[in-house]
């Protein structure tokens, strides 16, 4: 494993190490994505909290700040996804991951671009539904995962397998993913790649506010949880407003009680504000085994290497 690596994953990317950064929102701007792109795996721009204007910028200042590839991340639920994705072309992105939607929408239109497409999903079924569409590969994402979160609750090691039973097409697995070793697990499971999110969220690179990084090294195991099922199912924190989501359900608030409770920018308080009380602060399980926050890079080739290591010595011993 000290040689080169190649599988379809990639191949397909252009990359040389079979790592993925998530798209986070609040987290995922062009510092992150050149950084994780410049040390050989795919950074990624999670549009999600941007403008188009933003985005455009974004991406402008990606390419100049790396000659490697990189991918565009859209939630196709958010508004103003035409012109993202029309800033998306004009940018000359040729990677993009789509989530939160229905892949047939967009997938086409995109391919017929030139545009390789990446659609992140929560079950076999929408796994098919993905490769029907045209998607060259698809995210695996288990229960285990931070942020928006699929309703089935199946964690990484039932759905990876499952999948990949499901699919021909090229899985990559999300959801409790953050050391060589788990990296490891999802490719014996079936996985050709992993994204990874919660472990570049606490980079010096991420553009979250500190207070959000310094509460995800912090944290235990418990310490989060997936809640607001009725409206988008989110793995967070559990803080203050946590506590208020969990007695407003218990009391049998109605899907627009809870829309109103969560307001607007509840994610931007918490993870990009920095406010640990009122704000939503979205990180996945394995929050629970970091403890440092470390430039992208650094991240990025301690995985790898961890990778070799747990690839050469499996059990451990």
């Amino acid at each position: 494993m000290t040689g080169i690596f190649s599988n379809r994953i990639t191949q397909l990317f252009e990359i040389e190490k079979p790592i993925i950064q998530a798209g986070m929102i609040w987290a995922s701007g062009w510092r992150l994505a050149s950084a994780v792109s410049n040390a050989g795996a795919l950074g990624m721009i999670g549009s999600g909290s941007m403008y188009p204007e933003v985005l455009r910028e974004h991406i402008q200042k990606c390419k100049a700040a790396t000659s490697k590839p990189f991918a565009v991340n859209v939630p196709l639920l958010y508004p103003d996804i035409d012109k993202h994705i029309n800033i998306i072309l004009e940018e000359g992105v040729k990677i993009m991951f789509t989530s939160a939607g229905n892949p047939k929408t967009w997938t086409s239109t995109l391919k017929e671009k030139g545009i390789t497409v990446v659609h992140v999903i929560s079950s076999s079924k929408f796994a098919l539904k993905a490769q029907e569409a045209g998607c060259d590969a698809v995210v695996a994402e288990g229960f285990e995962a931070g942020g928006h979160n699929g309703r089935e609750e199946t964690t990484s090691m039932v759905l990876i397998p499952a999948v990949k039973k499901a699919v021909n097409i090229p899985v990559i697995a999300a959801g409790g993913i953050a050391t060589g070793r788990q990296m490891l697990a999802a490719m014996v499971l079936g996985a050709e790649g992993v994204q990874v999110g919660s472990r570049y969220v606490a980079s010096e690179e991420a553009s979250s506010h500190i207070n959000f990084k310094q509460a995800v090294i912090n944290s235990n195991e418990g310490d989060t949880v997936l809640t607001l099922k009725q409206l988008a199912p989110v793995r967070l924190i559990k803080n203050e407003f946590y506590k208020q989501v969990q007695e407003a359900e218990q009391k049998g608030a109605t899907p627009e009680e809870l829309q109103q409770l969560l307001g607007r920018a509840r994610a931007k308080r918490g993870m990009f504000e920095g406010n640990l009380v009122e704000g939503e602060l979205e990180i996945g399980q394995v929050s629970a085994l970091l403890d440092d926050i470390l430039p992208a890079g650094v991240i990025t080739n301690h995985l790898w290497q961890s990778f070799q290591e747990a690839l050469a010595n499996p059990l451990g011993t």
